[in-house]
């Protein structure tokens, strides 16, 4: 009777190790495929009271500041996001004193298209004095070009003004920009100017 006893809880023991094993390999396994599933969009990089100067051949063409910047970097299309606002200062070389400036509440930036977006309160001034407000512009780097459908609000250096009621297309240096459906209040010695 002993010796059936020592077998039988040999034996349980032995089914109780099995048991344990094989619920933890089954845990193991369900993790490993949980782990695959998990989402990978999330900053790779947080930069707190970013303040970051960009140069080209030693010369500084743009200066950016803003309370916070998250990078992206380990998905499909990396990008960077301002979500607290951002405030750019850009330099041109043919006027390297007079910065140009954009505002906004949110920008975001996608790194492998070279595209920009801004939204929330876009406040620029070029540095020929031209003050553009809208809610959001969308800049195309590689194509050099800016856009927006929204309503345009133009302040010329001179003062007159106006409005492009369905957007805007531009150049990325505004050297030419087109307005859709607009109207103004332009000084008639600047339209006469024009037309020379």
């Amino acid at each position: 009777m002993k010796f059936l006893n020592k077998i039988s809880y040999k034996n349980i023991a032995y089914l109780f190790s099995c048991a344990i094993f094989f619920i933890l390999t089954s845990c193991e396994e369900d993790l490993t495929k949980n782990k695959g599933n998990q989402s990978k969009n999330f900053p790779s990089q947080i930069i707190n009271n970013a303040n970051i100067i960009q140069r080209d051949s030693g010369f500084i063409v743009l200066k950016a500041k803003a309370p916070i910047i998250e990078k992206y970097e380990l998905i499909d299309s990396p990008y960077t996001v301002a979500r607290k606002g951002i405030d750019i200062q850009f330099f041109d070389k043919k006027k390297p004193k007079i910065p140009g400036t954009i505002k906004a509440k949110y920008a975001k930036f996608f790194d492998y298209k070279q595209f920009y977006e801004a939204k929330g309160n876009v406040r620029i001034t070029t540095n020929e004095g031209q003050k553009f407000a809208m809610q959001s512009i969308f800049w195309d780097q590689r194509k050099k070009r800016i856009y927006t459908k929204d309503t345009v609000y133009v302040t010329m250096e001179d003062g007159s003004t106006l409005v492009g009621a369905n957007g805007m297309t531009a150049k990325d240096d505004f050297s030419e920009y087109t307005f859709y459906n607009n109207s103004g209040d332009f000084s008639s010695k600047r339209i006469s100017e024009n037309k020379k």
